[in-house]
């Protein structure tokens, strides 16, 4: 078997080896507001469920050259944020949010996406998507890189709503086949949903 010290080698090597290990990743579409108003949208992979009691969700966001990404710096000057999961009728528009614009420019707008007001926090959520989460912003970290520049933001956020479409859950639970959700692998590679299979854990 291969063993490879991380430490001798470039951050890009161990991107590589991180990205085409840890798979399939799901894919939250974060929307957050600049402080004048403007909607950001962005994908982001490294996201994960932190607690069901409250519920709360986590953001890994890696900066670019120790530069804070708009994500990060709008969720953490206005507290909020909107989560929505990727899937199959939505993934083309999130990947034109994946481009490269000025913080005065939205991403929304870019892709044709369709905002929808939040009901308990300011930020916008957007309407092609099946699942969408209101968020408040319960901690954010730095951490990575060097002391004098991070190199990513690690957001803890907790969710205050729930959206879903009326077809995709019933008695509480999701109909995975329905949402139809979108995962991130390697490379400009994703992934469907593939075949499900059941194992009963020990009691």
């Amino acid at each position: 078997m291969l063993s490879i010290d991380p430490s001798q080698q470039g951050d890009r090597d161990n991107y590589k080896l991180l990205i085409g290990s840890i798979v399939p990743r799901p894919i939250a579409f974060v929307t957050t507001l600049t402080d004048d108003g403007i909607i950001n949208g962005a994908p982001f992979s490294y996201f994960s469920i932190v607690s069901s009691t409250p519920p709360m969700i986590s953001l890994a966001i890696q900066r670019k050259n120790g530069v804070m990404k708009d994500t990060a710096r709008n969720a953490r000057s206005t507290g909020e944020l909107v989560v929505h999961i990727v899937d199959e009728s939505n993934v083309q528009q999130v990947n034109e949010t994946a481009a490269n614009l000025p913080s005065h420019e939205s991403e929304i707008k870019l892709a044709g996406m369709t905002p929808v007001p939040s009901e308990t926090i300011h930020v916008p959520g957007i309407i092609e998507s099946k699942i969408r989460m209101e968020c408040v912003l319960e901690h954010a970290f730095e951490l990575g890189g060097t002391p004098d520049s991070p190199g990513m933001d690690l957001l803890i956020a907790r969710i205050v709503r729930f959206h879903f479409e009326d077809d995709i859950i019933q008695d509480g639970r999701i109909d995975v086949h329905k949402l139809a959700p979108i995962s991130r692998m390697a490379g400009n590679y994703y992934s469907k949903l593939g075949e499900l299979f059941e194992i009963e854990r020990p009691l």
